[in-house]
């Protein structure tokens, strides 16, 4: 099978596989979409890592950045922070952040806090 791609726009498909400590990060280039998967606890002990992953992202060409919070079981401030920095870094580079909704505690977190409306949540 043969795919017609124009030559800026080759599919790209890569997937890294890391551990940090409670949370293990799988990113993933798919065509043109970018998806950042988190499984385990989001918080100060991880987070740096995380960011650099959203930041490696950004600078690439997806037309996509989707963050997967479905696996992540934990939330702390300085995890909510790097969703509330991340969006608004989108909303100033043509709106490609998405996040897939979290577990039932992560969401009561963002609920809680007023976030659960205010982040580019996929429907």
């Amino acid at each position: 099978m043969i795919n017609a791609v124009p030559a800026d726009r080759a599919p790209v498909r890569a997937r890294d596989l890391v551990r940090l400590g409670d949370l293990t990060l799988t990113a993933e280039r798919e065509g043109a979409v970018h998806s950042i998967c988190l499984f385990g606890e989001l918080d100060l002990a991880n987070a740096d890592a995380v960011q650099d992953e959203l930041v490696r992202a950004e600078a690439g060409d997806a037309d996509s950045i989707l963050l997967d919070l479905s696996g992540v079981t934990f939330i702390d401030s300085t995890g909510i922070r790097l969703l509330v920095s991340a969006a608004a870094r989108s909303r100033a580079d043509a709106d490609r952040f998405v996040l897939l909704r979290g577990g039932a505690a992560v969401q009561r977190v963002l609920q809680l806090t007023g976030l659960e409306d205010q982040l580019p949540f996929a429907d």
